[in-house]
């Protein structure tokens, strides 16, 4: 016998969420107050489970001794998102669609705010730059 689960467990969980806190219970037993710096609830469809991402404030000398399945994840910046969202445009295509938009006007900045508005609505999944 091994002393890894050989699947995710999953557990019941109750969320009661306000503007500015929330309370979380694990089959029954509330995160204590003052731990909880926030959490994601992820469900995708395809997936039997949802998945809860606790954030939480360790005190100091905050010890764990158990098993656990982890997983590390880096956040990107907005900068880093928008960089490689920028890295994969068209150029060309960003001109032609820019200049042929139905709403182009003249006057000073008038193909920037064109460009602009075509990659909001490229990065909103409208149009076909990327």
């Amino acid at each position: 016998m091994t002393d890894t689960p050989s699947e995710p467990q999953a557990h019941g969980v109750h969320i009661t969420a306000g503007p500015i806190d929330a309370t979380i219970r694990i089959d029954g037993t509330p995160i204590p107050a003052g731990q909880l710096t926030g959490y994601v609830l992820e469900h995708a469809v395809g997936d039997s489970v949802p998945r809860l991402v606790l954030h939480t404030r360790q005190p100091d000398g905050a010890a764990f001794d158990g098993l656990a399945r982890v997983a590390v994840g880096v956040s990107k910046t907005p900068g880093e998102l928008v960089a490689a969202f920028l890295a994969e445009v068209d150029p060309v295509l960003l001109d032609q669609e820019a200049l042929n938009r139905s709403d182009y006007g003249g006057g000073p900045g008038a193909t920037a705010r064109a460009m602009l508005a075509t990659l909001a609505d490229w990065a909103q999944g409208n149009g076909g730059g990327t």
